[in-house]
């Protein structure tokens, strides 16, 4: 028997063995970018609750400094997309062509006026479908990249892009003893390059207050505007304050302003996901050390116990720590032994946890260890989710996600327990293997080479640094499954850096069981 012929017969063995699955409608996701957070990892929760997730051509997404294609996106919408029963919609994509496009100049107000009344037309004609779009308050600092290549020609490049930041970061107003610094900041960053900076934070604050409007019309179900990057000071602040008025004046109750940006795709596809399965999560959220909810991340204006309320609600959830269908269990940087060890307690005594696991933000020595004591322990394996990158928004909001696309298919007997399993193993990939260990070998080979910055890759950098972390990766990965899921094997995967950069990498995976 061919090698086809086998593979075919072991699928129809489990088809016979799999339960009946209602087919369930689609959602029609317009993502924040092409990068695998933003696109594959919604794709992803719509697998594990058996419902699909569609999304337009990736040709059409952009990718990096080269923006997407609003105009063809919003054709897509009006045509070739699928008809939906939930939209999860980026306006950063349809308004400006994706998050990095939205912090440069290039389209007008006007351009993303036009554009967004996209969302009235959807609305005119799916009167009855929910349409959730999520937007981002512009991030203090331009998107970082070197003085090479084509990003030389790209906006405010090294250390242009710098200088900016420092600027955006003092206080509004100013404070006295910033006035000097400010000063000399103006006189580096240039009066043209202030004033488009300034000018392109202007035409987002309005395109801001026109998603308001919409909402407050009817024409969004929900809105929430992610606060990207940015501190608890800084030019962001009264932008933030003026927009909260004005939702709560002209929002209809139907917007929310929250830290973070990369999470709210899969916030909002977990909402639509509990919402077809009318499902409310009940979570209880327990800290691995006392006061966690006062923890400040360095890159969010709020505190984590106000961010991980307003997720659970926005991804559909209900907060109740007494009577909890989820635990969400938050490991918090500088947990010592005896606190580890009672929220591994925890851990193994609730039936159902997703771990945001925080502690990177200390070292990734203290995650890597933390999670290979998960993996040793066996407590991995019985996670409903697990996430540990990036701020305390994204890392909760991804594994708030996973738990309740989860939940959301077992309700709707639609679970597809691999797709799973392949989410929970790649994000331990992701997170630990490449973030923790991976990645900071990768930087120190590239400046060994003579390549200290590692934000945009010319090409033959990229490759041979692609092709590095691949044979890495490859090795981590595998034997990290080998602990994670006893029995599964690995029949398919493709690594690379989708960016050529070393920020993030992407992962294709197909796990199996093995055969007897």
């Amino acid at each position: 028997m061919t090698r086809a012929a086998c593979a075919a017969l072991l699928a129809a063995v489990l088809a016979l063995g799999a339960p009946a699955r209602a087919a369930q409608p689609a959602i029609v996701l317009v993502p924040l970018d092409d990068r695998p957070v933003s696109l594959q990892l919604p794709q992803l929760l719509g697998e594990i609750a058996g419902r699909p997730v569609a999304a337009p051509p990736r040709a059409l997404l952009g990718r990096y400094l080269r923006p997407g294609d609003p105009d063809a996106i919003i054709a897509w919408l009006n045509g070739e997309a699928p008809h939906a029963s939930d939209y999860v919609l980026s306006s950063d994509m349809l308004a400006y062509g994706g998050l990095v496009a939205s912090r440069v100049p290039g389209p007008s107000y006007v351009d993303a006026y036009d554009r967004l009344h996209a969302l009235i037309r959807l609305r005119e004609r799916f009167p009855r479908a929910n349409v959730d779009v999520f937007g981002t308050v512009m991030r203090l600092a331009p998107t970082g990249i070197p003085d090479v290549g084509d990003a030389a020609r790209f906006f405010a490049p090294y250390p242009q892009w710098q200088y900016l930041q420092q600027y955006a970061n003092l206080h509004d107003p100013l404070l006295p003893e910033e006035a000097e610094r400010a000063r000399q900041l103006r006189a580096s960053i240039g009066e043209p390059l202030l004033t488009a900076y300034l000018q392109t934070r202007a035409r987002n604050y309005g395109v801001d207050h026109l998603l308001i409007e919409l909402a407050g019309a009817g024409s969004i179900d929900r809105l929430v505007l992610g606060q990207d990057d940015a501190k608890t000071y800084g030019l962001h602040v009264p932008e933030l304050a003026a927009l909260m008025a004005y939702a709560g004046e002209r929002g209809g109750g139907r917007v929310s302003i929250e830290p973070g940006a990369d999470e709210l795709a899969m916030a909002l596809t977990a909402r639509a996901l509990v919402r077809r399965a009318k499902l409310a999560p009940r979570v209880g959220v327990v800290y691995s050390t006392p006061g966690g909810e006062g923890y400040q991340d360095p890159l969010e204006f709020a505190n984590a116990g106000t961010t991980i309320d307003r997720l659970i609600a926005l991804c559909g959830g209900v907060r109740d720590d007494a009577h909890p269908d989820l635990v969400l269990a938050v490991r918090l940087p500088h947990t010592d032994a005896a606190r580890n060890d009672a929220f591994l307690a925890v851990m193994r005594s609730s039936p159902r946890v997703a771990l945001a696991d925080l502690s990177f933000e200390e070292s990734y020595a203290a995650q890597d260890a933390f999670a290979s004591e998960l993996l040793r322990d066996g407590i991995a394996s019985r996670l409903d989710a697990y996430a540990g990158w990036n701020t305390a928004a994204n890392t909760v909001g991804t594994a708030l996600g996973e738990a309740f696309a989860a939940a959301a298919g077992r309700a709707l007997r639609s679970y597809d327990a691999n797709a799973h399993r392949t989410f929970t193993f790649m994000r331990f990939v992701d997170d630990v293997a490449y973030h923790d260990r991976v990645r900071p070998a990768l930087n120190d080979w590239l400046a060994a080479n003579g390549v200290s910055d590692h934000t945009y890759l010319l090409p033959d950098v990229a490759a041979r640094t692609a092709e590095r972390n691949r044979a890495l990766l490859w090795y981590q990965a595998q034997a990290m499954l080998a602990q994670l899921y006893p029995g599964m094997h690995v029949a398919a995967m493709t690594i690379a850096l989708p960016w050529d950069r070393t920020f993030e990498t992407s992962l294709e995976v197909r796990i199996a069981p093995d055969l007897p």
